[in-house]
């Protein structure tokens, strides 16, 4: 499924958001931000890539302050570092064991089973922290045909 592109805030409702908390707009926040919003899916790691000037610990603690003030979210899209989002990109993550490559579902998808769980045992989904693990079609296609050869 194609990624939805969600507007990020722009740089004066980013400072607003800030202001709001006691905090200020500084360069490396709007970059950080900016970084999030064109990678889509990004670590620490790859924002910092992203950002050049901007060490590895401020990103990190950039990612922690845009997400406590609800701009940003993280999610775990294997066993590396979190991947962070816009916070109001609200989508299931699908992950290919093999490849890794990353697949975006609708959020709608997963809301039979979030209802279920909450009548049922009373648990409430987080669905941005929703991640599927499984195999790609392409994957699929060639263990398919690895195997026809074996």
């Amino acid at each position: 499924m194609a990624h939805t592109h969600l507007p990020a805030p722009d740089s004066t409702a980013l400072a607003a958001r800030l202001r709001e908390r006691g905090m200020r707009m500084t360069p490396q926040r709007l970059s950080v931000m900016d970084a999030v919003t064109r990678l889509e899916h990004a670590t620490p790691e790859q924002v910092a890539e992203a950002v050049p000037g901007v060490d590895l610990t401020t990103v990190y603690r950039t990612l922690e302050t845009l997400e406590q003030i609800g701009l940003l979210s993280h999610t775990h899209l294997g066993h590396g570092a979190a991947s962070y989002r816009l916070a109001n990109d609200d989508h299931i993550h699908v992950v290919c064991h093999r490849c890794e490559t990353v697949i975006d579902a609708p959020a709608g998808l997963a809301d039979q089973l979030a209802g279920q769980l909450l009548q049922q045992r009373g648990f409430r989904l987080d669905k941005s922290h929703f991640t599927v693990f499984g195999t790609c079609a392409d994957c699929l296609a060639s263990q398919t045909a690895e195997e026809l050869h074996d």
